[in-house]
């Protein structure tokens, strides 16, 4: 199954779009981790509800090039 991530959506929410904001900005702020800690756990297990990715929000994995299966290789 192929995860969703922020990055691929073409059409976005209003309130995706803020949630991506406002978890983006969570990392940068330092004044009272603890809240902020609470606040991007909030955003991560909504995103793992709505999309089935905890991740959704965080950078896409990088890839080398495509997946090989077995029989492709010789």
């Amino acid at each position: 199954m192929s995860r969703r991530w922020f990055d691929d959506e073409r059409e976005l929410s209003p309130f995706l779009t803020a949630l991506e904001d406002v978890r983006r900005k969570a990392t940068r702020e330092g004044w009272c981790y603890a809240h902020v800690q609470a606040i991007i756990v909030a955003i991560d297990q909504y995103a793992e509800a709505a999309t089935g990715n905890r991740e959704y929000f965080l950078n896409k994995p990088v890839s080398i090039g495509e997946t090989r299966k077995a029989a492709d290789v010789r």
